[in-house]
Protein backbone atom coordinates (compact mmCIF):
# COMPACT_ATOMS: atom_id res chain seq x y z
CA UNK A 1 0.00 0.00 0.00
CA UNK A 2 1.45 3.43 -0.60
CA UNK A 3 0.03 5.98 1.48
CA UNK A 4 0.99 9.79 0.26
CA UNK A 5 1.81 11.95 3.44
CA UNK A 6 -0.80 14.23 4.55
CA UNK A 7 1.22 17.85 5.06
CA UNK A 8 -1.75 19.15 8.10
CA UNK A 9 -3.70 17.52 10.63
CA UNK A 10 -7.62 17.10 8.65
CA UNK A 11 -9.86 16.96 11.71
CA UNK A 12 -11.30 20.34 11.40
CA UNK A 13 -13.81 23.03 12.88
CA UNK A 14 -17.17 22.09 11.93
CA UNK A 15 -19.26 24.43 9.56
CA UNK A 16 -21.63 26.12 11.58
CA UNK A 17 -24.55 25.10 10.14
CA UNK A 18 -25.60 23.26 13.23
CA UNK A 19 -24.88 24.52 16.77
CA UNK A 20 -22.57 22.55 18.73
CA UNK A 21 -24.60 20.09 21.35
CA UNK A 22 -23.51 18.51 24.44
CA UNK A 23 -21.70 14.88 24.37
CA UNK A 24 -23.77 12.27 22.35
CA UNK A 25 -26.17 14.89 21.06
CA UNK A 26 -24.82 13.96 17.79
CA UNK A 27 -23.95 11.49 15.54
CA UNK A 28 -20.50 11.22 14.21
CA UNK A 29 -19.91 9.86 10.80
CA UNK A 30 -16.51 9.45 9.03
CA UNK A 31 -16.45 8.98 5.52
CA UNK A 32 -13.24 6.90 4.08
CA UNK A 33 -11.22 6.17 1.20
CA UNK A 34 -9.37 6.09 -1.57
CA UNK A 35 -8.53 9.44 -3.77
CA UNK A 36 -11.28 10.30 -6.66
CA UNK A 37 -13.91 7.83 -5.17
CA UNK A 38 -16.30 10.18 -4.91
CA UNK A 39 -16.60 10.88 -0.88
CA UNK A 40 -17.23 14.30 -0.83
CA UNK A 41 -19.82 14.29 -3.79
CA UNK A 42 -21.65 11.57 -1.59
CA UNK A 43 -21.44 13.66 1.40
CA UNK A 44 -23.22 16.74 -0.30
CA UNK A 45 -25.17 14.66 -2.24
CA UNK A 46 -27.20 13.27 1.32
CA UNK A 47 -26.75 16.80 2.85
CA UNK A 48 -28.25 19.01 -0.16
CA UNK A 49 -29.53 16.57 -2.53
CA UNK A 50 -26.92 18.55 -5.54
CA UNK A 51 -24.30 16.50 -7.38
CA UNK A 52 -21.03 18.15 -7.73
CA UNK A 53 -19.02 16.37 -10.04
CA UNK A 54 -15.26 17.63 -9.30
CA UNK A 55 -13.78 18.88 -6.50
CA UNK A 56 -10.73 19.85 -5.33
CA UNK A 57 -8.61 17.62 -3.41
CA UNK A 58 -9.74 18.36 0.28
CA UNK A 59 -7.87 18.39 3.62
CA UNK A 60 -10.89 17.09 5.55
CA UNK A 61 -13.85 18.86 5.49
CA UNK A 62 -16.43 18.29 8.99
CA UNK A 63 -19.96 18.86 7.86
CA UNK A 64 -22.49 19.63 10.71
CA UNK A 65 -26.29 19.12 9.95
CA UNK A 66 -29.60 18.53 11.46
CA UNK A 67 -30.95 15.56 9.63
CA UNK A 68 -34.82 14.53 10.09
CA UNK A 69 -34.57 10.70 11.28
CA UNK A 70 -37.59 8.41 11.85
CA UNK A 71 -39.78 11.89 12.05
CA UNK A 72 -37.26 13.83 14.49
CA UNK A 73 -34.63 16.07 13.84
CA UNK A 74 -31.06 14.65 14.43
CA UNK A 75 -27.53 16.63 14.25
CA UNK A 76 -25.19 15.09 12.75
CA UNK A 77 -21.49 15.36 11.96
CA UNK A 78 -19.67 14.03 8.71
CA UNK A 79 -16.14 13.91 8.46
CA UNK A 80 -14.52 13.46 5.20
CA UNK A 81 -11.43 12.51 4.52
CA UNK A 82 -8.25 13.37 2.30
CA UNK A 83 -7.84 10.46 -1.09
CA UNK A 84 -4.68 9.53 0.58
CA UNK A 85 -4.96 5.65 0.27
CA UNK A 86 -3.30 4.03 -2.24
CA UNK A 87 -2.08 0.61 -2.92
CA UNK A 88 1.28 -0.26 -3.57
CA UNK A 89 3.69 0.59 -0.63
CA UNK A 90 3.52 0.17 3.50
CA UNK A 91 -0.13 1.65 4.86
CA UNK A 92 1.20 2.19 8.55
CA UNK A 93 2.24 5.73 8.57
CA UNK A 94 -1.57 6.98 7.22
CA UNK A 95 -3.58 4.75 9.00
CA UNK A 96 -1.79 5.89 12.06
CA UNK A 97 -2.74 9.52 10.54
CA UNK A 98 -6.09 8.80 10.30
CA UNK A 99 -5.84 7.54 14.07
CA UNK A 100 -7.44 10.46 15.18
CA UNK A 101 -10.61 10.68 12.78
CA UNK A 102 -11.34 6.94 13.78
CA UNK A 103 -11.45 7.55 17.25
CA UNK A 104 -13.35 10.71 17.07
CA UNK A 105 -16.10 8.70 14.65
CA UNK A 106 -19.10 6.17 15.95
CA UNK A 107 -20.00 5.33 12.60
CA UNK A 108 -17.90 4.66 9.07
CA UNK A 109 -18.74 4.39 5.11
CA UNK A 110 -15.43 3.18 3.14
CA UNK A 111 -15.92 4.48 -0.08
CA UNK A 112 -14.23 2.51 -3.61
CA UNK A 113 -15.13 3.51 -6.90
CA UNK A 114 -15.84 0.14 -8.98
CA UNK A 115 -13.87 1.85 -12.24
CA UNK A 116 -10.90 1.52 -9.96
CA UNK A 117 -9.91 -1.62 -8.33
CA UNK A 118 -6.97 -0.02 -6.70
CA UNK A 119 -9.14 1.83 -4.40
CA UNK A 120 -11.15 -1.98 -3.84
CA UNK A 121 -8.00 -3.30 -2.35
CA UNK A 122 -7.72 -0.04 0.37
CA UNK A 123 -10.86 -1.61 2.16
CA UNK A 124 -9.54 -3.86 3.96
CA UNK A 125 -6.82 -2.11 5.60
CA UNK A 126 -9.22 0.61 6.63
CA UNK A 127 -11.65 -1.71 8.10
CA UNK A 128 -9.17 -3.44 10.02
CA UNK A 129 -7.69 -0.22 11.35
CA UNK A 130 -11.10 0.82 12.42
CA UNK A 131 -11.41 -2.56 13.84
CA UNK A 132 -8.55 -1.79 16.10
CA UNK A 133 -9.76 1.42 17.32
CA UNK A 134 -13.12 0.15 18.23
CA UNK A 135 -13.04 -3.40 18.46
CA UNK A 136 -16.36 -3.51 19.74
CA UNK A 137 -18.29 -5.27 17.02
CA UNK A 138 -21.46 -3.36 17.43
CA UNK A 139 -19.20 -0.34 15.66
CA UNK A 140 -21.09 -0.09 12.40
CA UNK A 141 -19.11 0.23 8.87
CA UNK A 142 -20.84 0.01 5.56
CA UNK A 143 -18.80 -0.42 2.71
CA UNK A 144 -20.22 1.18 -0.58
CA UNK A 145 -18.92 0.80 -4.54
CA UNK A 146 -19.66 4.05 -5.82
CA UNK A 147 -19.72 5.22 -9.57
CA UNK A 148 -22.47 2.43 -10.26
CA UNK A 149 -23.67 4.19 -13.02
CA UNK A 150 -20.58 3.46 -15.08
CA UNK A 151 -20.99 -0.25 -16.07
CA UNK A 152 -18.70 0.48 -19.37
CA UNK A 153 -15.51 1.21 -16.95
CA UNK A 154 -16.29 -0.79 -14.55
CA UNK A 155 -13.14 -2.90 -12.93
CA UNK A 156 -14.69 -4.30 -9.91
CA UNK A 157 -17.66 -7.03 -9.72
CA UNK A 158 -20.74 -6.50 -7.34
CA UNK A 159 -19.45 -9.87 -6.30
CA UNK A 160 -16.40 -9.04 -4.91
CA UNK A 161 -17.54 -5.95 -3.03
CA UNK A 162 -20.27 -8.40 -1.51
CA UNK A 163 -17.61 -11.14 -1.49
CA UNK A 164 -15.29 -8.69 0.90
CA UNK A 165 -17.93 -7.51 2.87
CA UNK A 166 -19.06 -10.89 4.24
CA UNK A 167 -15.45 -11.84 4.93
CA UNK A 168 -15.17 -8.75 7.29
CA UNK A 169 -18.77 -9.08 8.51
CA UNK A 170 -19.65 -5.73 7.00
CA UNK A 171 -22.94 -4.56 4.74
CA UNK A 172 -22.16 -3.85 1.34
CA UNK A 173 -24.17 -1.55 -1.23
CA UNK A 174 -23.93 -0.41 -4.95
CA UNK A 175 -24.89 3.35 -5.63
CA UNK A 176 -24.28 6.12 -8.33
CA UNK A 177 -23.97 9.43 -6.30
CA UNK A 178 -24.42 10.95 -9.42
CA UNK A 179 -27.88 9.31 -10.90
CA UNK A 180 -29.35 7.88 -7.65
CA UNK A 181 -29.64 10.45 -4.92
CA UNK A 182 -31.82 8.62 -2.74
CA UNK A 183 -29.56 5.32 -2.60
CA UNK A 184 -27.12 7.45 -1.14
CA UNK A 185 -29.39 8.92 0.94
CA UNK A 186 -30.54 5.37 2.09
CA UNK A 187 -27.03 4.81 3.29
CA UNK A 188 -26.62 7.94 5.18
CA UNK A 189 -29.91 7.26 6.55
CA UNK A 190 -29.12 3.49 7.38
CA UNK A 191 -25.83 4.25 9.08
CA UNK A 192 -27.42 6.86 11.36
CA UNK A 193 -30.11 4.68 12.75
CA UNK A 194 -27.39 1.92 13.62
CA UNK A 195 -25.01 4.79 15.09
CA UNK A 196 -28.45 6.31 17.16
CA UNK A 197 -29.14 2.49 18.66
CA UNK A 198 -25.20 2.32 19.58
CA UNK A 199 -25.97 5.52 21.35
CA UNK A 200 -28.88 4.53 23.22
CA UNK A 201 -27.50 0.85 23.81
CA UNK A 202 -24.83 2.10 25.41
CA UNK A 203 -26.32 4.92 27.82
CA UNK A 204 -28.80 1.80 28.96
CA UNK A 205 -25.75 -0.47 29.87
CA UNK A 206 -24.20 2.87 31.85
CA UNK A 207 -27.54 3.22 33.37
CA UNK A 208 -28.13 -0.43 34.52
CA UNK A 209 -23.97 -0.39 35.97
CA UNK A 210 -25.03 2.38 37.99
CA UNK A 211 -27.60 0.92 39.86
CA UNK A 212 -26.78 -0.42 43.21
CA UNK A 213 -28.65 -4.19 43.65
CA UNK A 214 -30.90 -3.94 45.96
CA UNK A 215 -29.71 -6.20 48.67
CA UNK A 216 -32.36 -9.50 49.30
CA UNK A 217 -34.51 -9.56 51.88
CA UNK A 218 -33.59 -12.12 55.15
CA UNK A 219 -35.11 -15.26 55.30
CA UNK A 220 -37.74 -14.84 58.15
CA UNK A 221 -37.98 -18.71 58.57
CA UNK A 222 -34.52 -19.12 58.94
CA UNK A 223 -34.19 -15.93 61.30
CA UNK A 224 -36.76 -18.28 63.35
CA UNK A 225 -34.98 -21.36 63.37
CA UNK A 226 -31.83 -19.59 64.55
CA UNK A 227 -33.50 -17.40 67.15
CA UNK A 228 -34.71 -20.74 68.73
CA UNK A 229 -31.80 -22.50 68.59
CA UNK A 230 -30.30 -19.32 70.56
CA UNK A 231 -33.12 -19.47 73.39
CA UNK A 232 -32.78 -22.91 73.93
CA UNK A 233 -28.77 -23.01 74.14
CA UNK A 234 -29.30 -20.21 76.86
CA UNK A 235 -31.92 -22.41 79.00
CA UNK A 236 -29.56 -25.13 78.85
Amino acid sequence: MRLPSMSQPFLLAPIAECPPGPPGAQLRLAVLGARGVGKSAMIVRFLTKRFIGDYEPNTGNLYSRLVRLDGDHVAVQIQDTPGCIQVQEDCVQVLDSLSRCVKWAEGFLLVYSITDYSSYQSIQPLYQHIRKVHPDARTPIIIVGNKADLLHARQVQAKEGLQLADELGSLFLEISTSEDSQGVCDVFQYLCKEVSKLQHAGSTDRRRSSIIPRPKSPNMQDLKRRFKQALSSKVK
